[in-house]
């Protein structure tokens, strides 16, 4: 999975999880950091991308969320496809905290 936030040059930055194989439940639990400069612009971007030994990664979802709408606390997130359709019953659950 990538994570990072889309923005002004100064808070634009991407992270990476470890990948996970073979699990239809993948679990994370890895935390990230990113302090902004401009928040109000900031946008929180979520890759996922499905990892095979044998094969490159393919694309599994993504969303993108406006910094300023996310709240503290734990989430469902939903999760779209190459074409923007949203997946129905494809979530990630994620933890925000906000640190001033």
């Amino acid at each position: 999975m990538q994570i990072g936030i889309a923005g002004v040059a100064a808070d634009s930055t991407v992270k990476k999880t470890k990948a996970i194989e073979d699990n239809w439940i993948p679990i994370w639990n890895d935390e990230f950091e990113f302090p902004l400069t401009v928040p109000e612009l900031a946008l929180l971007r979520v890759e996922v991308h499905e990892y095979d030994m044998s094969e490159i990664d393919d694309f599994g979802g993504q969303t993108c969320i406006p910094v300023s709408e996310l709240r503290t606390g734990i989430r469902a997130v939903p999760i779209y496809n190459e074409k923007g359709e949203k997946y129905p019953s494809v979530k990630l659950l994620m933890r925000f905290e906000f640190v001033i």
